[in-house]
């Protein structure tokens, strides 16, 4: 049975000893993997262009990339609730949001669309696309999409001004619909301050085990990459290297 909305907000951890877990993903094989698990969320991030497609950064990911991944993951995992990113630019104005947003709901079947960022802006696209039956999960924190305007890779909510800032962002993305947020390298005391404030859950990435849930990108939490995995994302294993070393004796 497919997961709803209402009973996402059911699981949030203070009303529920069940912690919610996201994990990404980008294709149909790993996809049916996980609908044979107990995962609750995936999550079809535009971080498929920096860990499938070898881009530099999320930005370059389009629209119709995500529908590809989008609609892949979702005929893999049909029993759980998949929520497709929004990639950079789709959603610059109110007709593009709109148009894009039915778009990849529409062609992907996924349950959800995920939005960056909590300008007013967003806030009045959340609320119109909340309106018309999208469901929207919000991001705040580090949002990759944003990267070059904040300065680079950091963890966020560490002085008393973006402290308060991110606590205010998190309480209107309740607000305007939003049914769960993504807390991005937001530091640790501050994403459980946020936490306790919201009725609504919150999914940590970097930022402490006091939300109401974990992301992590699969490709890192199965060491499926050359590189290591960030520092946050302890790998249950290192297929990377077993993959290759399968390989090779293949090859001898």
């Amino acid at each position: 049975m497919k997961l709803d909305t209402r009973k996402i907000r059911s699981f949030k951890k203070k009303s529920s000893k069940k912690e919610l877990q996201m994990l990404t993903c980008y294709d149909f094989q790993t996809a049916q993997l996980l609908n044979e698990t107990a995962l609750d969320l995936i999550l079809v991030g535009d971080s498929v262009g920096n860990v499938v497609l070898g881009y530099e950064h999320t930005i370059q990911v389009d629209i119709d990339t995500m529908i590809l991944f989008s609609k892949a993951v979702k005929k893999g995992a049909p029993e759980k609730f998949v929520i497709g990113d929004l990639p950079f630019g789709t959603f610059a104005t109110m007709d593009l949001a709109i148009s894009n947003s039915v778009k990849l709901f529409q062609q992907s079947g996924v349950e959800a669309l995920k939005l960056e960022g909590a300008y007013p802006f967003i806030l009045e696209i959340i609320k119109r696309l909340t309106q018309i039956g999208i469901p929207v999960m919000g991001h705040i924190g580090l949002t990759p999409q944003s990267v070059h305007e904040q300065g680079g890779y950091y963890t966020h909510g560490k002085d008393t001004a973006s402290a308060t800032r991110l606590t205010k962002e998190a309480l209107a993305l309740e607000e305007a619909g939003c049914f769960a947020i993504v807390l991005e390298f937001v530091e640790e005391n501050l994403a459980k301050k946020i936490t306790d404030k919201l009725k609504i859950p919150t999914i940590g990435i970097g930022s402490g085990k006091n939300t109401d849930g974990q992301v992590l990108v699969i490709n890192d939490l199965l060491h499926l990459g050359k590189k290591d995995p960030p520092k946050f994302c302890k790998p249950i294993g290192n297929l990377y290297a077993q993959k290759l070393k399968l390989i090779n004796d293949y090859l001898k």
